[in-house]
């Protein structure tokens, strides 16, 4: 069965394909188009619809659009109601539902050979549960709890539920205009930051603030008895000035006020899955997706303090997932069981042929080293940056090791330097990558971590060894890196290990501030060109800057 599944309605619109059961492909469309985010989520913008990706997803299958059985758009139309009648301030709704309501039309003129019918909308928050039970890597006939948490969806803004074999039941679900998605919205527009695209800032601020105004959040955000909660009116203004844009200055009262409503939400999350946990009969497993869910230091703090063994988080969690979603949803709805997913590496990849002919287009003098590993590791334990491109890239917002800058943390102006290059603003930390074998002694929290989707605490002794990747609060969002998924990073942590005593990397997204992570070779070159980067990885080649560009 070929089931292709489509984002589109709000932002991050993607696609991804599942065949028999099996996650084949699945890409964001601003790697394609390359604008942040695909698009803004205005309703306006709800007509586009991700066609680049998902014309990359059937090529990379090798099938046409005739030869589908089902296409899943994480949006139904259906299931809305007036935007007056939801407590929304957003006059123009309408026509972001008259648009999803004409998808399978859109999707057959951008797709030739799709028959408009194949395509089925599947409620947005379902796709959101799916991309995270069906997808996790827990047994299908054993329940897993399901929870869900974003801005909104059609009607609603939370689900909570349990899925067994396949099949989801909804135990709970939250109808708007209360969300904890936008809450954290509003506060990330309050502090001058791109509403639906900075709220990672807003979550590296609190970390800087005192949660003194946890109290009065207390009060405006409650949990209620039935699995929901109740989100009060907040008066922004009145708890700090409002910045109008990054370039305001940041002040203690922001970074306070951040501190307050991460932290209560830290604590709604734990009560929602308290209370999911008992609703589902005590199952040992949650999954979570939604926007809320890329919050990593609720997640940590989930895993570490609520009911279950194991928590696993979709690591495209934001709307971008809800494409796979949709299509494994419709594969379960079937009856062809999804296997978990394969990892986030679903995107393009070039073989090394292709890397080849780009570094002879661009003339770059490159290399072909014996020992890959040894050449990166030697340039980073020199302090060198190194831009590393290999194999697929990544789905969801996340670079783990395909598309990535990486740095040593030995050096604590290893930070600085990084957001320097990539102009991001300095309060935000940098992330480490480790050999999943050495993690235990070097941080706490639920390990492994492969998607970097978790906060840790740095252990004693290890702070001052590698300063640049922990935080101001004394935590660090690790990836860990298993060398039989990941043999090539593997190898490089291993030799960097042997010659500085560090098994850990600093590993940061391969962009620039406001640009999408790379995706081509040739982005890869055009960064590495525009920055003070020592090294260029392109799969098995090496381009040096000194021989490049005659500087250090």
């Amino acid at each position: 069965m070929k089931v292709l599944g489509i984002n589109a309605v709000f932002h991050d619109p993607a696609a991804a394909l599942v065949v028999d059961g099996t996650t084949v492909a699945a890409a964001e469309e601003e790697r394609f188009s390359r604008r942040k985010h695909g698009k803004r989520p205005v309703p306006f913008s709800a007509w586009e619809l991700p066609v680049l990706s998902a014309r990359w997803c059937l090529d990379e299958a090798g099938i046409g659009a005739d030869e589908l059985d089902a296409v899943g758009y994480s949006f139904d139309p259906g299931r809305c109601a007036p935007a007056d009648e939801l407590g929304l301030d957003d006059p123009w709704d309408w026509l972001r539902q008259d648009y999803a309501r004409r998808a399978p039309a859109f999707l057959a003129e951008a797709l030739p050979g799709l028959d408009p019918a194949a395509v089925r909308f599947v409620p947005h928050h379902v796709a959101h549960a799916a991309s995270a039970a069906l997808a996790a890597p827990y047994p299908p006939d054993e329940d897993t709890a399901v929870l869900v948490l974003d801005g909104r969806g059609e009607a609603a803004s939370h689900l909570a539920g349990r899925y067994r074999d396949g099949r989801l039941e909804v135990l709970a679900g939250q109808r708007l205009p209360h969300s904890l998605g936008l809450l954290y919205e509003d506060l990330t527009a309050h502090l001058g930051f791109l509403r639906s695209s900075d709220e990672y800032k807003v979550m590296a601020l609190a970390s800087y603030g005192r949660p003194r105004f946890l109290p009065l959040f207390r009060e405006l955000v409650r949990t209620t008895a039935d699995g929901g909660f109740q989100v009060a009116a907040v008066d922004w203004a009145a708890l700090a000035k409002p910045r109008h844009g990054e370039d305001d200055r940041l002040d203690p009262e922001h970074a306070d006020l951040a501190a307050s409503v991460q932290r209560r939400l830290e604590e709604v999350l734990l009560e929602l899955a308290g209370w999911l946990h008992d609703a589902a009969g005590g199952p040992a497993r949650l999954a979570m997706a939604g926007g809320v869910a890329l919050n990593c230091v609720a997640n940590a703090r989930l895993a570490a303090e609520g009911p279950y063994q194991r928590v696993w988080v979709q690591p495209a969690a934001g709307d971008a997932g809800t494409a796979l979603g949709a299509a494994l949803h419709l594969s379960a709805e079937a009856d062809v069981l999804p296997e978990p997913m394969p990892g986030a590496d679903l995107g393009r990849g070039f073989p090394d042929a292709e890397l080849e002919a780009e570094l002879i287009r661009a003339a770059l003098p490159y290399e072909r080293p014996g020992d890959l590993a040894a050449v990166v590791a030697r340039v980073l334990a020199d302090n060198g940056v190194v831009a590393w491109y290999d194999g697929r890239a990544e789905y969801g917002p996340r670079a783990l090791g395909h598309r990535s800058l990486l740095a040593n943390p030995g050096d604590p102006a290893t930070t600085a330097r990084l957001n320097d290059i990539k102009g991001r603003e300095h309060f935000r930390p940098v992330a480490p990558m480790v050999l999943a074998g050495r993690a235990a002694e070097i941080f706490e929290g639920q390990l492994p971590s492969p998607y970097m989707l978790f906060t840790h605490r740095v252990r004693d002794g290890w702070r001052e060894r590698i300063p640049a990747v922990v935080h101001v609060d004394g935590t660090a969002r690790v990836q860990t890196v298993d060398p039989a998924a990941e043999p090539r990073m593997a190898s490089v942590l291993a030799e960097f290990d042997r010659r500085t005593g560090l098994p850990v990397l600093v590993n940061t997204s391969l962009n620039i501030a406001g640009q999408p992570i790379v995706d081509t070779p040739r982005q890869a070159m055009e960064l590495f060109g525009a920055a003070p980067v020592a090294l260029l990885v392109l799969g098995p080649y090496t381009v040096r800057r000194a021989a490049a560009f005659g500087g250090a």
